[in-house]
């Protein structure tokens, strides 16, 4: 037997069935292994708003998106709220107190109020108005699109019924 033939039988001989059907298996338990880690983001303590067992908040938490803006939801620790993004950019609250009247910017999304707070750009909170309870919006705005994140929140907000809504200087006589 030639010193080619003996290093060609030793190749076929590596080549297994066995082997190749362990490669996949391999390969499939460290994908899972990967996922697990991943999935293990730590969760994100939060501290429930005041009127956070109210039966509409549950109502409305069902609802929330799986993703906002890209950004996957997260685990919470309290009653009616959640989070998106690693770390947390969107962090919701349900039964945040109703706001009263104010000058600050309102803004509508799909029939949906929200008041907006920019005093801590590029942070900023958004409540809704007209709605009780009020749900409280707060977007890091330098990692997440603010219109993005509540154009995909807005949905799930909007089971809320309204009870009032915002108005411009030219609506009040």
């Amino acid at each position: 037997m030639s010193i080619v033939r003996a290093a060609s039988d030793q190749r076929n001989r590596s080549r297994s069935p066995s082997r190749s059907v362990r490669t996949p298996a391999a390969s499939v338990a460290a994908l899972l292994v990967v996922g697990v880690l991943a999935a293990c983001a730590p969760t994100v303590s939060l501290t429930p708003a005041p009127a956070a067992a109210d039966p509409d908040c549950a109502a409305m938490m069902v609802r929330m998106p799986a993703t906002v803006a890209g950004a996957a939801r997260r685990d919470t620790d309290a009653q009616a709220t959640a989070a998106w993004g690693s770390p947390a950019s969107v962090i919701l609250h349900c039964g945040v107190p109703v706001p009263g009247p104010t000058t600050d910017r309102c803004i509508s999304i799909d029939d949906v109020d929200w008041v907006e707070d920019g005093s801590r750009s590029p942070i900023y909170t958004y409540t809704t108005y007209g709605r009780d309870p009020a749900t409280e919006v707060t977007i890091d705005t330098s990692a997440i699109s603010g219109s993005d994140a509540l154009t995909e929140i807005t949905g799930a907000v909007g089971v809320l019924p309204p009870d009032g809504g915002c108005v411009g200087a030219e609506d009040v006589g």
